[in-house]
């Protein structure tokens, strides 16, 4: 057969020219040309019974899409075959209209059973779309591959079986989990560790060893077990369940005996021999010792001081250190003072850096002090600026009782504290003892304040008598600027002998006593008269001695006691002072009023007094008169003693200054 030559074309843009001149599409069938070989069959990849419900059905393919008709087809390309002999032309291309048959559907495939798959094998067919090298080499393992054909059947091969799940560690357990087991094995070691109790045996009890007199050596334990009740009646007693014996009694140790067991002190322990006391009764008192009767009656005239204190007392307001509240005061005059909002200007400077209620009030009282000034023409002219506001009053820097409560009320109330204006009668300017009761028509002469302080206590204070007084000396009714703490410091019972407020819930006495008009009144009645810087000296009027002004020098008692005390048990000179002690002394007239002297006061540090006969103390008509010495020699006298003084007494000059004032009758 010879081979027919085809043309041969170098590009393919002159092949698709031939075929257009030669309008015929079909592959020329020369004589001994071979046929092309069917399109192979479609091969299915599993073996799976379409009954399966389990399996998954492959979704179709898509049919191809039909060429229509009047369309020209290109012409086949011929086929290659790898003979070397013969070399055939690009076989003819199907024809586009030709329908082509799909392969059926197949089930879906389950996620859950491993189906037995068709491996193909080479030169039996082209493999299935869905089948790739690399899923077919995992499919042959090495041990499939030594294995003998006995496992292909029809020349299928089967995978092997399905491989176990894989064994995991098990998880450490949970947090639960834990505390559980600890719980479960703490009452499983409660329950091993508590000693089991025996059988209570009342027939056959055990016998114990008898008690000797010798105890065994041998050592206790630590933690014996509990021992199970016993009977009534028990046999021998072991000596180391022996009951302890009954302690002496403590009035009267009784005798040593051999019949009662050995004390702790006779078995080693200051094992001397002591002999019993012979008599029961007490020792005779010393008469040595025993005090006469003018040390007795010196005792009992002397009050029972009270209990030792720290130097500093925070509840002791008298001692009480206020020179950080006082210093803060004197830094803020009014002319300085904001116009849009005085007050909190002053309540935000003098109270917001003390902790303390106390010091707050402290601060706002001495202000008012250095700040408004008694308005006395207003006073003694009767034309008091009535219906100011406390921003006036501050700025105008004059007011009158009324006024200074106010602005204290003010300030205290901005700066967080209880504060309330309390009106009253108070024993001021004009007040002259001795008048009844009855005569007095205006009781609302006076205004104050209470303000609560440390630990929730209600304090009266007076801000206008702190700041000053008037004084009537020179008759013209000035008013002097003098600051007196004492207003602000003194206990509320002293500070109600000479105010009564108009509603009696405004007493605020620790014994809560409510005081009619005519015991405040009679309070103090015709005291000594009070004079000078005694207050600022840790004198306390309330404790002097006589209590009375007048001093009888023929009707009375023969001999004087002129007794006093400083105003707080812990009240230090130098700390709460001016400096150093001052000494104390009596000026009186002498016998029939013929020979002034001095005589200073013995003193224990606490109490001043001095007994003075009554005719040694001048005529009638004549005043006696507590001092204290200012100078002594040109030099300050503040630490001089008694001794020192009388020593120099006669011969070098000194100075003092009046206390307190009484008067001499008949």
């Amino acid at each position: 057969m010879t081979e027919v030559e085809h043309p041969q074309f170098n590009t393919l843009a002159e092949r698709i020219a031939a075929l257009n001149q030669q309008r015929n599409f079909q592959a020329p069938t020369a004589s001994g040309k071979r046929a092309p070989p069917p399109p192979p069959p479609p091969v299915r990849s599993a073996t799976i019974s379409p009954g399966d419900s389990n399996a998954v059905k492959k979704p179709s393919l898509p049919a191809r899409p039909v060429r229509a008709a009047t369309e020209q087809a290109p012409p086949p390309l011929p086929r290659r075959t790898t003979a070397n002999s013969e070399k055939p032309g690009p076989p003819p291309l199907p024809s586009r209209n030709s329908q082509q048959s799909s392969p059926p559907a197949l089930p879906a495939r389950s996620p859950s059973v491993q189906s037995t798959l068709t491996i193909p094998t080479p030169g039996l067919g082209r493999r299935d779309s869905n089948a790739s090298d690399i899923s077919y080499q995992s499919t042959v393992s090495s041990l499939s591959l030594g294995r003998t054909k006995s496992s292909e059947v029809n020349g299928v091969r089967k995978l092997p079986p399905t491989l176990e799940q894989a064994k995991l560690p098990p998880l450490p357990p949970t947090r639960r989990e834990l505390e559980a087991k600890a719980k479960e094995a703490a009452q499983q070691q409660a329950q091993n560790s508590a000693p089991s109790l025996p059988s209570r045996q009342v027939a056959e009890p055990p016998v114990l060893p008898r008690r000797t007199t010798e105890p065994s050596p041998a050592a206790r334990p630590s933690l014996p077990p509990r021992l199970p009740s016993r009977p009534a009646k028990s046999p021998a007693v072991s000596q180391s369940e022996a009951p302890s014996p009954a302690l002496p009694a403590r009035r009267l140790p009784p005798p040593p005996s051999s019949a009662q067991p050995k004390s702790a002190l006779q078995c080693g322990f200051n094992s001397k021999p002591r002999n019993p006391p012979t008599n029961d009764g007490p020792p005779p008192i010393p008469l040595s010792s025993k005090p006469n009767i003018s040390q007795i009656n010196a005792l009992a005239s002397r009050p029972v001081p009270a209990p030792q204190q720290a130097s500093q007392s925070p509840s002791c307001l008298i001692c009480r250190d206020f020179s950080g509240p006082d210093s803060v005061a004197a830094q803020y005059p009014r002319d300085t003072l904001p116009r849009s909002d005085p007050v909190g200007f002053l309540a935000a400077k003098l109270c917001n850096g003390f902790p303390s209620p106390t010091d707050k009030a402290r601060a706002i009282f001495a202000w008012c002090h250095h700040n408004i000034s008694y308005d006395v023409y207003g006073f003694f002219n009767d034309c008091i600026k009535r219906g100011q506001t406390v921003e006036e009053t501050i700025f105008d820097g004059l007011a009158v009782c009324e006024g200074y409560a106010r602005v204290f009320e003010s300030i205290a109330t901005r700066a967080g504290l209880q504060c309330v204006v309390i009106s009253g009668h108070g024993k001021g300017f004009g007040h002259v003892p001795g008048q009844p009761a009855s005569s007095v028509t205006d009781r609302q002469n006076h205004a104050w304040n209470a303000v609560r302080i440390d630990n929730g206590e209600w304090k009266l204070v007076d801000p206008c008598w702190g700041a000053g007084h008037l004084c009537d000396s020179t008759g013209q009714n000035l008013y002097k600027q003098k600051f007196s703490p004492s207003e602000f410091t003194k206990s509320n019972e002293a500070f109600g002998r000479k105010h009564f407020p108009s509603d009696a819930q405004y007493f605020y006495r620790k014994d809560g006593r409510v005081l009619t008009f005519e015991e405040y009144w009679a309070e103090r009645f015709e005291g000594p008269q009070w004079m000078g810087n005694a207050a600022g000296e840790g004198l306390d009027e309330s404790n002097f001695a006589p209590v009375l002004k007048h001093i009888s020098v023929y009707k009375g008692d023969p001999v004087v006691r002129f007794q006093f005390a400083k105003v707080c048990e812990h009240w230090d000179p130098e700390k709460n002072g001016k400096g150093k002690q001052m000494l104390f002394a009596l000026r009186i007239g002498g016998l029939d009023g013929r020979k002034e002297d001095i005589v200073p006061m013995e003193a224990d540090g606490f109490w001043w007094w001095l007994d003075v006969r009554a005719r040694d103390l001048g005529i009638p008509g004549q005043k006696v008169t507590l001092i204290g010495f200012e100078t002594i020699d040109n030099r300050d006298a503040r630490g001089l003693t008694k001794e020192e003084f009388l020593r120099k007494k006669g011969r070098v000059g000194y100075s003092f200054t009046y206390l307190v004032q009484w008067e001499l009758v008949e």
